[in-house]
């Protein structure tokens, strides 16, 4: 199989439906359907295909299609919910604080709800950068995120 089309879609498939943890992990997997791939390769699949990588009780981290995250917001964050320690704003920032490890996974959620008062997230290990737009209120903002993430709090 030599077509990039049919290996994406591959790589789509067997992330959704395995619990995979590292890129040689995958790669092992599609040697076995008959797939080669490279690091370098997968890399540059992960962006296009929109994979990020979620915490997970067993495995540590597992990859994950980020839009299957982003629109099955009440499933995933009832695992990585208790998670997410608070949030802090400054002018049209604002600061979600995560415990090690998950930002990114959380930020991918945040992304993933598409509210019309935040431009974007930035992910650290334990912190997120929320940009706000300019005429966003903090309180809106606030709700929006405690209906993703109910035991948020509001830190001054």
């Amino acid at each position: 199989m030599g077509n990039k089309t049919e290996r994406l879609n591959l790589i789509r498939r067997i992330v959704s439906e395995e619990l995979i943890g590292s890129q040689e992990d995958l790669i092992q997997r599609l040697s076995e359907l008959g797939v080669k791939a490279t690091q370098s390769t997968l890399s540059r699949d992960f962006k296009e295909v929109n994979i990020s990588k979620m915490p997970h009780p067993d495995k540590g981290y597992v990859y994950v299609l980020s839009e299957k995250l982003g629109s099955d917001v009440v499933t995933n964050t009832a695992n990585i919910a208790d998670a997410v320690l608070g949030v802090k704003f400054s002018h049209n920032i604002a600061v979600v604080a995560t415990k090690s490890g998950y930002a990114s996974a959380v930020s991918v959620i945040i992304d993933g709800r598409k509210s019309k008062d935040i431009i974007g997230t930035i992910a650290g290990d334990n912190n997120i950068v929320v940009i706000l737009r300019e005429d966003a209120k903090r309180e809106s903002v606030f709700e929006q995120m405690c209906a993703m993430f109910p035991t948020l709090r509001y830190v001054e």
